[in-house]
């Protein structure tokens, strides 16, 4: 199957010159001023900045880093004139079934990780091997190892055009999908594009908003108002990312590939908000600069922002896991966008990279999904 001329085996092998000159732009660092006294209200402290500049130049090991991802198979494919970098984790386990990950920004194939073997081989993780998946996780146009987007419009849709394509490829005839992020934006896309083949759409966030239609508001549940009142606060204290990355993504990309500690501190406004590790953040960030895919990766923002909307909601089963500490889903909303909400579930743990953060939650929540849709 992974052997055809379209499809070519992948090692990750950062040359040692690029981590040679990592290491010495991080020791020149200069850091900059703040006002004292501001905490995290004016953006991203030069306190947590400097703690993770020094851990990255000092104690960060991005071979080991390197080794756990060569762990798995790993693939690259040309689709609509962009490389396209992904994991290929076949189960052990003969019928077990074919599920798709998509990451966001400022995250990567790294969000992923703590998943692989118990979703793949679930009677080694104290599971039920019918339950088992073969796991497709591929790195985003433009993020990663997939490398710079050489064209314009990549937005969610072009992205869900080329992960069917990916299936295809691969030979699968019928799968599912889970996202996370960006992800939660493209593969309810890939069940709109190929809804013969798509199973059903595991997803972390529902991203439905709004319409601007005071009707919606009506009657609003003390959980929804919980959920408008936190993604008003949202917007107006983390929003600046999704603003300049979707007007002005090139104007940034000049900053972020020229040093590491500006590439930290803008991935780390987000990161910062979340219960991560010091060194998944690190691995995401590490990841971005040493492909040089900052421009690239914001460039997903200003496409996706020009894309054309659908006009009519998706069909195929859609289900949602939310976590304590992440974007909440408003199901009035997501009602409007999607016809088959078969699966709701919200968790009083984890955050917005609940892959990492609670891995067992999120395994159980997808095998739960995909038990009846096989």
């Amino acid at each position: 199957m992974d052997t055809t001329p379209q499809i070519t085996p992948f090692t990750i092998d950062v040359p040692q010159a690029d981590l040679d000159d990592l290491q010495a732009r991080l020791e020149r660092t200069r850091f900059a001023t703040e006002a004292p006294g501001n905490g995290w209200d004016h953006g991203v402290p030069v306190g947590f900045v400097r703690r993770l500049v020094e851990r990255w130049r000092d104690e960060y090991d991005w071979r080991a880093w390197e080794a756990r991802f060569n762990r798995y198979p790993q693939f690259t494919t040309e689709i609509d004139g962009q490389q396209v970098h992904f994991l290929h984790v076949r189960s052990p386990e003969p019928d077990a079934f074919p599920l798709l990950l998509t990451h966001g920004w400022p995250g990567s194939i790294a969000e992923f990780l703590d998943v692989i073997e118990p979703l793949t081989d679930p009677r080694a993780h104290g599971g039920d091997p019918s339950t088992a998946f073969h796991l497709v996780i591929p790195s985003l146009p433009g993020f990663g190892f997939s490398g710079p987007t050489g064209s314009a419009g990549w937005d969610r849709a072009r992205i869900a055009r080329a992960w069917v394509e990916l299936m295809r490829r691969l030979g699968y005839e019928r799968y599912g999908l889970h996202g996370n992020d960006g992800g939660s934006l493209i593969s309810p896309e890939v069940g709109r594009l190929d809804p013969g083949r798509v199973a059903g759409v595991h997803v972390t966030q529902v991203f439905s908003f709004p319409s601007g239609d005071p009707a919606e508001l009506e009657g609003l549940s003390d959980d929804e108002q919980a959920g408008m009142q936190r993604l008003q606060w949202f917007w107006e204290k983390l929003g600046a990312f999704n603003q300049l990355q979707a007007s002005q993504p090139q104007t940034l990309a000049h900053a972020l590939a020229d040093s590491p500690a500006g590439q930290l501190a803008w991935s780390a406004q987000l990161f910062g908000a979340d219960a991560v590790s010091d060194d998944f953040i690190l691995t995401n960030v590490s990841i971005y600069w040493l492909t040089n895919t900052a421009g690239s990766s914001a460039r997903f923002y200003y496409d996706d922002a020009r894309g054309v909307p659908p006009s009519e909601p998706t069909t195929v089963p859609l289900g949602l896991a939310g976590f304590k500490d992440d974007f909440i889903s408003i199901r009035r909303f997501a009602e409007r966008d999607h016809a088959n909400i078969v699966q709701w579930n919200t968790y009083d743990s984890g955050g917005h990279y609940s892959a990492h953060q609670v891995p067992d939650v999120l395994v159980a929540d997808v095998r739960e999904f995909f038990r009846g849709l096989r």
